[in-house]
């Protein structure tokens, strides 16, 4: 029993004194090298306090700033032993902590993300993640292409954790949920956005849910202009809750969409002039309630690989939605909607003829 005591107190001082030797090869040599080939792949400055070993296997970047596109805390990375034996960089898990990313779009479009370039003949192996943690992240994105002096919007508070399940070993199915805040320019809070569910990239199969929470849409104007309204929008929340489910590849997406809140600045009129109604951008304006509320629920089938739809079917599919929404308006509305608007009324009914009629 001694002698098995010594040799685990031997084999203790041992692993003890490795990993110690690890840590210092690391601040001596690893540092100058991880930066050095940052700096060659990625063209900015980049700056690195410390790295070093931690239990179980993992390597901690400690104040990593790559120029000013990206700086964290700290980085945390598992790699597996036995992907190496196959050629592969697996990796079990990053973590990380207070990360900063800056993106910034330029006034022709282009965005400030490196081009890495590939030297040599040799190709890389390929890296594989099968989990990640991000602990109160941030993205700033700068948008001087909508706003010369820059359209900022910032997603503060970001936590995400992607992890893949454990069995079967060869499973593509990986669990996730994610978290931010939405703040403007001057850091005021716009709403929150939560994402969570799984994902199977095996047989391609879905089940998620989407939830964005008093988002105030007004601020975003420049990027939708007058698809939600042809007058000029004051104050607009947004609440949504939408529903992904995918079985082989095939994605169907159920959508609770909720407009309230609406007001509006006054518009001059002109006299003898009816205000005409473009029902490609205009048509929310006819389906509101009298307390400014918009309420549609509508699907959109498309494919998880490649998820896709075009701007006429989106308008296409919010019409009929709004459409729907009417017979929840009392008859009195509609009534004085009609008796209001009866040409843009006569313009509604002759379009929803054409998008329903004919079909079965």
């Amino acid at each position: 029993m001694k002698k098995i005591y010594k040799f685990l107190l031997w084999l203790t001082a041992i692993f003890s004194i490795v990993f110690v030797l690890a840590n210092i090869t690391l601040s001596l040599f690893a540092k100058q090298i991880v930066v050095k080939q940052i700096e060659q792949n990625i063209k900015l400055h980049t700056a690195l306090d410390k790295i070093s070993v931690g239990l179980p296997f993992s390597i901690k970047l400690t104040k990593l700033s790559i120029g000013d596109l990206f700086k964290a805390d700290e980085i945390r990375v598992s790699p597996n032993i036995l992907g190496f034996f196959t050629g592969k960089i697996v990796l079990n898990g990053i973590i990380l902590v207070n990360p900063v990313v800056n993106l910034e779009r330029s006034g022709d479009g282009s965005l400030n993300l490196p081009k890495l370039e590939q030297k040599g003949a040799q190709k890389a192996p390929p890296v594989y993640l099968v989990g990640l943690n991000i602990r109160n992240g941030k993205i700033v994105f700068t948008d001087k292409k909508v706003e010369a002096s820059g359209y900022r919007v910032v997603l503060d508070k970001l936590s995400a954790h992607v992890s893949k399940v454990m069995l079967p070993p060869t499973s593509l199915k990986a669990n996730f949920k994610l978290s931010t805040d939405v703040l403007g320019s001057d850091n005021q809070k716009l709403g929150s956005i939560g994402l969570s569910g799984w994902i199977d990239f095996g047989p391609k199969d879905m089940d998620a849910v989407l939830d964005i929470k008093d988002l105030d849409l007004v601020y975003f104007s420049p990027y939708y202009g007058n698809l939600i309204s042809r007058k000029k929008l004051l104050t607009a929340k947004l609440n949504l809750d939408a529903t992904f489910k995918a079985r082989d590849n095939n994605l169907n997406i159920l959508t609770d969409f909720k407009l309230s809140n609406l007001t509006y600045a006054q518009e001059e009129s002109v006299e003898g002039r009816l205000p005409g109604l473009d029902l490609t951008r205009n048509t929310l304006d006819f389906f509101t309630d009298s307390k400014g509320n918009l309420k549609l629920e509508f699907e959109v089938d498309t494919q998880l690989s490649h998820p896709a739809i075009s701007p006429e079917q989106l308008k296409e599919i919010m019409l009929k939605a709004a459409a729907k929404n009417l017979s929840n308006q009392s008859p009195d509305e509609l009534i004085q909607k009609v008796s209001d608007n009866v040409e843009q009324f006569k313009a509604i009914g002759k379009t929803l003829k054409n998008i329903f009629g004919g079909k079965d």
